[in-house]
């Protein structure tokens, strides 16, 4: 059996990307492709619960670095990999690039506790690292994030609240990550039509076997 891939959709708060999982699902579905769709944090059931700490709880940066990297660690062992190696293609709503954008850019940690943090959580030496095969980055200005979450009148999480120049330094780390990976990120322009970007990612998709 052949191994699946792992695609991650990425983007800040209000860039649009959740809405693309259910659809994105769908498609490999009709492509005769097996499919896991899960989210970060949480995806486990350990995970889930951190994620109602992490969006909710204040606490030190650096504990939320952890606490990420924790749910992470138990998402990759208990769901990601195993479906992995059923040969299924998993769908992940923020992953690891998340951390780099979020704690390292919006919260100014250290980058190399970062890198230490995603090579030990990911796999070592001794194992095949789990990485994206390809990460869709749904880019879209700031201000028009902003206005997105307003216009939803719903609860804002911790992150949500947080202000304009947070949100501005985790778009910048996002692109960051692009140049630094084009090999498997993939930017898509979060302002066009629904019906234009989902036509791009479905070009993506096929490109990379669907």
């Amino acid at each position: 059996m052949n191994k699946g891939k792992l695609l991650t959709l990425e983007g800040i708060d209000g860039s649009g990307k959740s809405s693309h999982v259910a659809w994105i699902a769908d498609f490999l579905r009709s492509r005769e492709k097996a499919v896991l769709s899960t989210r970060e944090p949480g995806g486990t059931k350990l995970g889930e619960w951190l994620r109602e700490q992490l969006l909710t709880l204040p606490m030190h940066p650096e504990t939320e670095l952890l606490l990420m990297f924790a749910a992470r660690k138990e998402h990759i062992a208990e769901v990601i990999l195993p479906a992995l190696e059923r040969g299924e293609w998993v769908i992940c709503d923020r992953f690891s690039d998340a951390s780099h954008a979020y704690q390292g850019g919006g919260k100014g940690l250290n980058h190399r506790r970062l890198v230490e943090l995603e090579l030990w959580v990911h796999g070592d030496e001794s194992s095949q690292p789990c990485e994206p095969d390809l990460t869709l980055l749904f880019d879209v200005p700031c201000e028009v994030a902003r206005e997105r979450i307003a216009l939803a009148g719903r609860h804002l999480d911790r992150f949500e609240q947080e202000d304009a120049q947070f949100h501005d330094r985790v778009r910048h780390a996002y692109l960051e990550r692009a140049r630094k990976f084009p090999e498997r990120f993939r930017i898509l322009d979060g302002q066009k039509t629904l019906e234009a970007i989902r036509e791009e990612i479905a070009a993506l998709l096929t490109e990379a076997g669907a």
